[in-house]
């Protein structure tokens, strides 16, 4: 790409030396920046730093254009390991602070508060460097357009990498003495991200593209180990969920074997937090055994839903109890006192990250008797010189991370053994916590627990939800209805994406199916409406990640690639489905069509970014599954009817109930097609239907359950 060659280019050009002032307090003798005004934790952290940071906003283009300055744009988040190594070496440091303050202006930026920036600005880093990550760390024009992006940059030159004390003055000789190849470079390099931003509509995806789908997963899919890739290891419960429900249209018994491996790879693995339970962000070796420490609320939710669903379709107790150990773990550390969720926990304490997981064999031995020591060095793999290898310098530490290789072990021993260890490690420093709350990944964690109360049969995880939902349906929404994005110390802000609304009415939905209280339907629906109106693209469909009214720099994109986390467009064209058979209200189905066609042709060029979105697709060329329960709600027969659905796995069914004896009960108002539906000899009864064409009403479930495998099974004979 020659925007990428200029780059190298520019950084081949001789270095030249400048004498800098250095000097200046450090820590809290150290005034405050225009940092200190933020309400992000991250921001915060960086508001003592000597650098002169500006937030994201127009005062800081304004002194770039004005002092004749390129831009410093430093993206991160709190619970980032390599983030918060970057603000303690060179950020914190005078020396680096004086060269970034005379060269730049400095903008810090939390890309969890703004994931728009973040987005636009990692298409550049990919564009332009061949690694890309977090802290992401860009050079732009006055106008924002960037000329460098990389990641994290260390304070001298390390290993080949050129360092900050070096690489800034060769910025500055550039911005002085080649300042036109630098413009040039910057115009062909924002030409090209806002060229990515646009998505002209395909044809109709078909049932072709989920098997093309499947074989790219295979593909990629580790046979040794599970996971996907061959060397660090994501937990991409978005793969898995697309997996299952490719096994259940085709039979296909090797996409099952793969979402089995994986789950039960990463529950053994140190990745898994055997203590206290709860998922690391990462994996840094192929056996899932040496974890990247952070715990992200959005990894949490979406593997609980990923081993529920593993759960319906095998009937393994041990992915319901993962699900249910992941979730008490969320509820007991993760989770305010007014039942919203916080974000995340950091990979670090004492300045190491790891530090409060690992333990050395004399640590294990001091805790427990010898014949614990003995078993809890065998289940656990503890090793006299350590079993943890520190990812950067590839050498052991002394320390051990707890990992099995063997199935979980359930006896009263084990459980002692662990409850001495969680004990004594609960007496450490823990990891910072990242006390944001997020309306999108609070919508993930909300529908996690809707339905772990659905499939568990834990009211406890609904009423958590519900709570969770009360407060930011309550919270985090502007005076004129619209959601807000963050809260902390008890301000909301930010303007909302299309994830906080996309992410929310799926965990109303989920909710929904917990309870059946029509109002969730109805704020479902309320959300929706707000989001067509403001993100929806009538000219090619779709929906932009921020609102039409909201005056920005950047290029106004449709969020599209399954990360981390889902798309906003492949989760709101599965709202979109739900809702239409939910209510009968066929345009929300012909807007579900419009995003397929719009990332149709894209979906067939890179399926493995697309897994949501393929999960989706299975929703909506399979037979649709409507069912509605009518009975008494609190009716023992109704109760066995609802077990009977939740515990088979039916991830293109949606279930309504109608309250028996109500004249006008409020679901009519949403569902009309069950108007005239009533029970059978005032036994709860349930009407199975497809495309609204309903099956003759049965009070005997396993004949409902029959009906449904029926319609389960057409895929299969297409």
């Amino acid at each position: 790409m020659p925007y990428r060659n200029s780059l190298y280019i520019f950084l081949s050009i001789s270095l030249v030396l400048f004498n800098f002032t250095t000097g200046g307090a450090r820590g809290e003798d150290r005034p405050a920046n225009r940092l200190k005004n933020e309400a992000s934790p991250y921001l915060l952290k960086h508001a003592t730093n000597p650098v002169d940071w500006y937030p994201w906003g127009e005062e800081a283009f304004s002194q770039a254009r004005k002092k004749d300055k390129p831009i410093l744009l430093s993206i991160g988040y709190l619970t980032c390991h390599w983030c918060n190594v970057m603000e303690e070496e060179s950020f914190s440091d005078p020396q680096v602070a004086a060269l970034i303050n005379d060269v730049f202006i400095p903008i810090k930026v939390d890309r969890e508060e703004r994931p728009d920036i973040d987005q636009i600005y990692m298409t550049a880093c990919h564009l332009l460097s061949p690694s890309c990550g977090w802290p992401l760390t860009l050079f732009l024009s006055p106008e924002g357009k960037p000329f460098y992006a990389g990641t994290y940059i260390p304070k001298e030159n390390r290993f080949g990498r050129l360092g900050l004390l070096d690489l800034i003055p060769r910025v500055k000789q550039l911005w002085g003495q080649e300042r036109d190849s630098v413009l040039k470079s910057a115009d062909s390099i924002n030409a090209a991200i806002i060229s990515s931003t646009i998505h002209l509509p395909g044809g109709d995806m078909n049932a072709s593209q989920l098997d093309a789908a499947f074989l790219a997963f295979s593909q990629d899919f580790d046979p040794q180990y599970g996971g996907f890739g061959r060397s660090s290891k994501f937990p991409k419960p978005l793969n898995l969920l697309f997996l299952l429900r490719y096994w259940q249209r085709t039979g296909n018994k090797d996409a099952l074997s793969m979402v089995e491996k994986t789950l039960t790879a990463m529950r053994l693995g140190g990745i898994y937090d055997h203590l206290g339970y709860g998922f690391h962000r990462y994996a840094t070796d192929p056996m899932w055994r040496l974890p990247h420490f952070e715990k992200m609320l959005y990894d949490q939710a979406l593997l609980v839903t990923a081993y529920l669903e593993a759960y319906q379709a095998t009937a393994n107790q041990e992915y319901a109890n993962t699900a249910q150990e992941i979730l008490d773990y969320v509820l007991q550390n993760m989770t305010a006192e007014n039942g919203a969720f916080f974000s995340a926990e950091s990979a670090d304490s004492e300045g190491e990250e790891g530090k409060f997981y690992l333990w050395s064999a004399a640590e294990i031995r001091k805790v427990l008797d010898r014949q614990e020591a003995v078993q809890a060095s065998r289940t656990f793999q503890i090793m006299e010189d350590g079993n943890y290898i520190d990812p950067v310098a590839g050498h052991k530490t002394g320390q051990n991370i707890l990992f099995m290789e063997q199935g979980t072990d359930k006896t009263a021993a084990f459980k002692k053994i662990r409850s001495k260890l969680l004990a004594a490690r609960n007496t450490r420093p823990r990891p910072e916590l990242d006390d944001k709350v997020l309306t999108d990944w609070n919508g993930l964690m909300i529908a996690a627990l809707a339905r772990a109360a659905q499939v568990l049969d834990q009211p406890r995880y609904g009423e958590a939800a519900k709570r969770a939902a009360r407060f930011i349906l309550h919270n985090l929404r502007s005076q004129d209805g619209k959601l807000l994005h963050r809260w902390r110390n008890d301000q909301a802000g930010l303007a909302a994406s299309a994830a906080d609304y996309s992410f929310m009415i799926w965990g109303l939905l989920e909710l929904y199916g917990w309870d059946f209280d029509p109002t969730w339907l109805q704020q479902a629906l309320g959300l929706h409406d707000v989001q067509l109106e403001n993100y929806w693209d009538d000219k090619l469909g779709g929906f932009y990640l921020t609102e039409d009214n909201i005056k920005s720099m950047l290029p106004r994109i449709k969020e599209s690639l399954d990360t981390a986390l889902p798309s906003s467009n492949a989760v709101s064209m599965l709202n979109l489905l739900k809702l239409s058979r939910l209510t009968g209200n066929h345009s929300f189905e012909e807007k579900a069509a419009k995003i397929s066609s719009l990332l149709s042709s894209r979906v067939k060029d890179s399926p493995l970014a697309f897994p949501m979105l393929l999960a989706t697709l299975d929703l909506a060329l399979s037979p649709s599954q409507e069912i509605v329960i009518v009975g008494k709600k609190d009716a023992d027969d109704t109760k066995k009817m609802l077990q009977a659905l939740r515990k088979t796995y039916l991830p293109n069914a949606v279930v309504l109930f109608k309250p028996a004896g109500e004249q006008e009960p409020l679901i009519n108002n949403y569902a009309g097609f069950i108007e005239f539906m009533s029970t059978i000899d005032n036994k709860a009864t349930a009407y199975v239907c497809t495309n609204f064409k309903c099956s003759f009403p049965t009070t005997d479930r396993a004949k409902m359950l029959e009906s449904l495998r029926s319609i389960s099974e057409e895929p299969r004979m297409k």
